[in-house]
């Protein structure tokens, strides 16, 4: 007779030609998941003497067989024990469990044809409902500001001013960091080409109108969406897991009135008053970097500076302020408001939060850089 093992390294599998003429396939060793997991190829060459049909299996001299292995051969032999098979009493149990039962076979998974069209009619849904309840909540806030005009006692001013000292004082030393250390690299990388050209003066120019228009509402905004709109929606968020929403509406008090509008009014307060906080830090880095490379003194800076960026690039510098103010504290109240009672939504619904209200700051600052192409240039 003669052996033949099949793969090296996977569990024993020997085919023996007996006297007679009849082929056996003798299985040794441990048949268990592990060692199957490691044979990939075992189940086509367990199918393929299967598939002959004239052999006799012997499954006797297994160390180890459990039921992934046992399920393996179950399937080949086509749902049923063979009548000549030789096994261990205590494996033919593994066997047993299947007999008489339909075992349902895996459907190969189907592509749909129109998986991108259902895809994107979800997320245009997706967006029109947050587009719904974003318009909701800002017309909720203009009757609020209507009422609150027609009775002045009603405003809730200890939560305005709570709300400024939150988003605006205690972000006053990341963006006074973020912004001197921006305006020294911008600086530095400026001067480094400025030199180039012995245009090393225009450093002014492009500092003072780089950091003013753009850079430093851009950077206090970002920072603030990070850092304050995140906290506003979670605050509305755990107020929401809490169950302080429905307290709030059995009491009778305005969800909007008393936690959307002070945090809306603050933020159109504090970001302005941050973007000029952040443009002074900025420039003063600036300074400094032009000085130590360029030797352009102190002064000769702020000489230059009202000439080189005219006072229109501060207006608009405010006005992007008070927008991104608005838009940032609304979009961070409007994913608060939509976290439902468990911690994933919580978590799920911040980090949307912080991203949208991100690109949404990107937007607006490009619909006013294009609103605005010909003003506040010398």
């Amino acid at each position: 007779m003669t052996d033949k093992a099949v793969n090296k390294g996977e569990p024993p599998l020997l085919t023996v030609q007996r006297e007679s003429g009849r082929k056996t396939i003798v299985l040794t060793g441990s048949w268990d998941l592990r060692n199957l997991a490691v044979a990939p190829d075992l189940r086509k060459a367990i199918r393929r003497y299967a598939a002959v049909g004239d052999v006799q299996w012997d499954i006797s001299q297994v160390d180890l067989l459990d039921s992934a292995a046992a399920f393996i051969l179950w399937q080949s032999w086509g749902g049923k024990i063979p009548a000549d098979v030789q096994m261990r009493s205590e494996h033919q149990r593994l066997f047993e469990r299947w007999h008489g039962r339909k075992i349902p076979m895996p459907k190969p998974a189907r592509v749909e044809l129109f998986a991108a069209v259902h895809y994107t009619l979800r997320l245009i849904q997706g967006f029109g409902f947050h587009l719904v309840a974003w318009f909701t909540l800002f017309g909720r806030l203009i009757l609020d500001l209507g009422y609150l005009l027609q009775h002045p006692r009603a405003v809730p001013w200890k939560e305005i001013s709570f709300n400024v000292y939150q988003a605006g004082v205690r972000a006053l030393g990341i963006t006074a960091l973020v912004g001197f250390l921006v305006g020294v690299s911008m600086s530095y990388l400026s001067a480094l080409q400025l030199q180039k050209f012995g245009a090393e003066i225009y450093i002014i120019d492009l500092l003072g109108l780089s950091v003013i228009r753009e850079l430093g509402p851009m950077l206090a905004a970002i920072l603030i969406a990070g850092r304050s709109g995140s906290s506003m929606t979670a605050e509305i968020g755990i107020m929401r897991v809490t169950q302080e929403l429905d307290a709030l509406s059995a009491m009778g008090i305005s969800h909007s009135v008393r936690l959307v509008l002070p945090k809306v009014i603050a933020l159109a307060i504090a970001m302005p008053l941050l973007i000029v906080w952040t443009d002074t830090l900025a420039l003063i880095g600036g300074i400094v970097s032009a000085q130590l490379t360029m030797d352009i003194g102190y002064q000769q800076f702020l000489d230059h500076l009202p000439k080189a960026v005219p006072i229109a690039n501060f207006y608009i510098s405010i006005a992007k302020g008070s927008v991104f103010g608005v838009m940032i504290a609304m979009i961070a109240c409007h994913f608060g408001f939509i976290i439902k009672p468990n911690t994933e939504s919580l978590g799920n619904e911040t980090t949307n939060s912080v991203v949208v209200a991100i690109t949404v700051v990107i937007l607006v600052n490009t619909v006013f850089s294009i609103a605005f192409r010909n003003v506040g240039f010398p």
